[in-house]
């Protein structure tokens, strides 16, 4: 006897389904952002810890949200983009879901309250990002009802499945999703609630323009040829004696040569290898995805960069931005790359 069911569909064939209709929306310009998830752990750091465990607190979810667990896990959140008060994702179950949530932004005086508890108590972006924050200010920041992930009532939840929960298993797999992705970049979740995380840090390195541009920058020479294996000595044209000894006017219009011919000889004889992008990205402390934004380019170039040992054949725009970042601090990568 039928009952009418469908047949049970496994998951590699939902999957290879999916695969192709999210290959079909890459061809037509889509920004693809899949979940990976490596093993059976979602979250590892404390951002994506945060967010998984302050959602699992509240009765309106705690109940449901293991469901989404499984499918956050085997891959099926295809697609997850995190933007300012909006989290869009694409679920494959059956059939392709589109997902929508939008999340109220932080109250402004939460927001005030919780700079004012956190004043002169975090050092750096790196500190604050990495979640190496003292215990007071980690209860601060992942406080249930006044910290900064938002309560149930500040959700949102949109699922084109026909299920009738308020948050079925597909909508669970993405709030998973969410925690796995603030791993990879635990500053979306600032974009997310609508706030600047700079206002956290207590000391921001600001250029001191009464010593000029040269103070806040390392002798170019010393960093750039040993990082990327050119003498700069050897190759800079040096202006002749004769212009040199003429007018001012002269002298400073000679002196801006040399500058732009020391711009183009750390663009066009630069020579990175994959051990030059890797001790730049571990400098940094940042991970492929930041990194890879950070140089406007995918996680997979940075990767087949990295597992190159001879020297990177880069287009000229890709040695212009190296060279734009070769000579940043930590805390300037971070805050060039969250601007």
């Amino acid at each position: 006897m039928s009952y009418g069911w469908g047949r049970y569909v496994p998951v590699a064939e939902r999957r290879a389904k999916a695969l192709k209709k999210v290959n079909q929306l890459k061809k037509k310009g889509q920004d693809i952002q899949p979940v990976n998830i490596k093993g059976n752990v979602i979250a590892k750091t404390f951002w994506g810890k945060g967010w998984c465990q302050h959602l699992e607190q509240f009765s309106d979810y705690s109940n449901r949200l293991p469901r989404g667990r499984t499918y956050a896990r085997n891959g099926s959140v295809c697609h997850l983009k995190i933007s300012k008060g909006k989290i869009e994702a694409i679920v494959s179950g059956s059939s392709l879901y589109n997902i929508s949530i939008d999340i109220k932004p932080l109250p402004q005086q939460k927001w005030q309250k919780i700079q004012q508890q956190c004043s002169g108590q975090i050092g750096s972006m790196l500190e604050l990002l990495q979640g190496k924050l003292s215990d007071n200010i980690m209860s601060i920041v992942t406080d249930s009802k006044e910290g900064l992930f938002p309560l149930p009532s500040e959700i949102d939840l949109n699922c084109t499945c026909p299920d009738w929960a308020d948050l079925c298993k597909h909508l669970a797999a993405v709030l998973y999703g969410v925690g796995a992705r603030l791993d990879e970049s635990p500053e979306l979740l600032f974009l997310l609630r609508g706030v600047d995380q700079i206002q956290l840090i207590s000391e921001i390195s600001v250029p001191d323009s009464s010593k000029g541009k040269a103070t806040n920058k390392r002798k170019v020479k010393g960093d750039l040829g040993d990082i990327f294996g050119i003498d700069l000595g050897d190759t800079m044209v040096k202006p002749s004696k004769k212009k040199i000894v003429k007018k001012k006017i002269v002298k400073k219009k000679i002196i801006k040569k040399k500058a732009s011919a020391k711009k183009v000889v750390k663009s066009k004889n630069i020579r990175p290898t994959g051990k030059t992008i890797s001790r730049l990205r571990q400098r940094f402390a940042m991970n492929y995805s930041q990194f890879s934004k950070l140089l406007g380019v995918s996680n997979t170039t940075i990767r087949n960069w990295e597992k190159n040992p001879e020297p990177l054949n880069l287009k000229e725009k890709y040695k212009t931005k190296l060279v734009a970042i070769i000579d940043l601090s930590k805390d300037k990568a971070w805050e060039k790359l969250l601007k």
